[in-house]
Formats: structure tokens, sequence, C-alpha cells
């Protein structure tokens, strides 16, 4: 303490020793497809009318300029455009979209976006015209898992079989049919890859309630239609296949009626899961980054725990976790249960850290029978 040597106020600057977390964001999305102009790096976008300047606005037969455009009419605030090179571009069938990784020539054409931290979603509305592209987007989400690939039937595709090998991933959402958009040039409707407006959905989404949202049951903005009319009994075993519905409901119009990943394992069956623990990942490595090479005993312990336990409760109070208690919704270890000695002479800190997200009522069921005026109501 400071010694003071007359009367007066002094102000003095304390550490509370806690490091509050911040929320990263996932509004961001990056678009891979074919333009009219432009560079061939990752370019930041906030408009279409930015993009329309910058890459020369639709080009005939492709469509990046129809994805962004439905980016931003569904909510989107931000996106990265990579354009492609035209000489990549050739026809692609179903059967050589999957066992693709990413050091295929595919996957080298999305090097670029490796550097772009902040994206959390990423469509190719061009993928059925670059051979591997498809499982060159669902790996590249996997590698750096913190985003999710919105991916897409090929267009007037049956939908008989499940998503390709190379796009099963809990890191992938997959979609049907096609949207219908307005022709820019005045013409009959256009048929077009319906990732930025299902991407544009999500950011409305995460914006107006939180990333624990599920994304579906969102109106589609900004078509005039569907390639296909799907079914309430077509729905089921789309469903079962992994494949997202978007319908059109009478009074309601056009929505994403499903928000399923592609993922075989029950624990990653949602999107809106998936997303919600790349997002908690993500915030709390980003808002502990401050614990690197500070002392590792029982002081930086507690100072991590209640870091970590003060954005978890926060998220609880959001509406983002289950339970009427916090205890209920998560728990944070960081002690001598969670790292042997051998993990405190090597410095690791290790902490195990649980959480009770949110599931959809995708299956919601009214059980109703008859009941006299007389009778008790049977107990639930």
């Amino acid at each position: 303490m400071p010694d003071y040597i007359y009367p007066g106020v002094y102000v003095e600057e304390s550490d509370p020793g806690v490091h509050p977390i911040s929320g990263v964001s996932t509004s961001i999305a990056a678009f891979v497809g074919f333009a009219q102009a432009g560079r061939l790096a990752p370019t930041p976008i906030t408009s279409f009318a930015e993009y329309a300047q910058i890459f020369d606005g639709f080009a005939p037969e492709e469509y990046l300029a129809h994805a962004v455009q439905g980016f931003f009419q569904n909510g989107g605030v931000r996106c990265y455009v990579l354009s492609l090179p035209r000489e990549i571009k050739s026809d692609v069938s179903e059967s050589n979209q999957s066992a693709v990784d990413i050091t295929s020539p595919a996957g080298n054409l999305l090097v670029p976006l490796d550097a772009l931290d902040e994206i959390s979603i990423v469509c190719g509305p061009d993928e059925h015209a670059v051979a591997g592209m498809t499982a060159a987007l669902v790996a590249h989400c996997e590698q750096h898992r913190d985003r999710i690939a919105i991916l897409a039937a090929p267009l007037n595709d049956d939908l008989s079989n499940d998503p390709p090998e190379g796009a099963q991933s809990s890191f992938a959402a997959y979609y049907a049919p096609w949207v219908l958009v307005p022709d820019p040039t005045g013409g009959a409707a256009l048929a077009a890859h319906p990732g930025g407006h299902i991407a544009g959905a999500m950011v409305r989404s995460d914006l107006e309630h939180g990333v624990w949202k599920v994304p579906a049951n969102l109106p589609i903005r900004g078509i005039v239609g569907l390639t296909q009319q799907i079914t309430a009994q077509q729905q089921l075993a789309l469903s079962e296949q992994g494949i997202n519905a978007l319908r059109n409901f009478p009074e309601k119009g056009y929505l994403v009626w499903g928000a399923r990943t592609t993922s075989q394992d029950p624990e990653w069956k949602y999107v809106n899961i998936r997303r919600y623990f790349s997002y908690l990942e993500k915030s709390i490595d980003q808002g502990t980054q401050w614990v690197v090479f500070e002392p590792n005993g029982e002081a930086l312990w507690e100072q991590v725990r209640q870091s970590i336990s003060n954005f978890l409760f926060n998220e609880w109070k959001s509406g983002a976790l289950q339970g009427d208690k916090p205890e209920q919704a998560y728990f944070v270890r960081c002690d001598r249960t969670t790292m042997t000695q051998d993990d405190i002479d090597n410095g690791r800190l290790v902490c195990l850290i649980g959480v009770a997200a949110l599931r959809p009522a995708e299956f919601v069921i009214f059980r109703i029978g008859q009941w006299t005026a007389n009778a008790t109501p049977p107990c639930p």
C-alpha cells in the first residue's frame, strides 16, 4: 500500500482476481464459389451492394452471388467471400464427393480460410461444380472445430439416398431442396443453392435468441418457391437420413424445417448442439489465454474455476442450459482430482467442464382423450 503524506481523496486500481470470459461471435460466414470478377482471396463483405460492386454481380449458372444475396436478405451482417479460379470447374457426380480430404486439390483451395479465426459458418454454393468440394468443406470444418459447413443435395436430386460419405459429420448440415429466387434480369425464377439463405437465417436466430437456439422453424426470405415440395411423410424419411427439409406451409410460407447434422453419433445429432459447444469451447479458450505461464497452483486453479463458472452462470441465466439451479446446468473442476502430480510438474493445467445443453422439441406430442365433467383428471 502506498504512503499517504497529506489529507485528501486517493483513487487506487485493484485487481479483482477474476478474469471475465466473453462469448465469441457466431455471426460471420464464409462463402466459396465462382464470381465474375474480384480477387482470389477472402474478401470481407457487409452488404450485397458491396459484393456486387467488388465481384460484378450475378454470374450465369453460378450460385455464389445468389447465396451472398440470400445471406443478407435473411439476417446476415458480415461475411467473407472467397472467389475460385474458373479452371477448376467440372461436372461433378455424387460418387466423387466422398473420400476427399483437406489435402486434395479442392481442400487446398480452402487454405485461405484457415487464417480467418472469426468465421463460424462455411458454405460453398457452387460445391457441386468442383470435384471433391463438398467433402473438402466438411474436412475444413472438422479440422478447425469452430465452424460448421452448410451443404445441399444436388439440384433435382430424388433424395432417396443418405448424404454422401464425405458429407457425414457433426460439423456439417445437409439441406434440400434448392430455392427459387427472382431472376435479376426479369426472366423466370431461377433455382439456387439454399446455403446462403440458411446461413442468414442461422445468424438471425443467433442474434435474436442465441447460438444455443435450434436454427429451424425459421422463415426463408427472398425466395419465390422451392424446386421440390416435401410432404410430412417424406420429411420423416429425410430426417432419418440426416437431410434437413425446406418446406412450404399454408399461411406460414417457406420455412427451414430441420436442424440435424449428418453425424451418426446421437450425441451430436443437432446443429445447435454442435454449434453451441463450438461456441463454448472457443469462448473459454480465448478467455483463458491469460493462464499461460502463471504459477500452476491452488490460487490459479481457483481463478480459473471462478472465471469459467461465472461465464457458464450467465449462459444458464440466458436460458441456454438445462436445470432449475446452476449446479444442474454445469460443473467446473480444476484441482488435484483433474490433475496428477506429473501434470503439475510438467506445466499442465487440466480443467474438467460439463454442461447440460438444451435439445430441441423436435417431436411435440399431445395425448388427447375424452374426459367427462365429473371425472378426476389423471395424474401426469
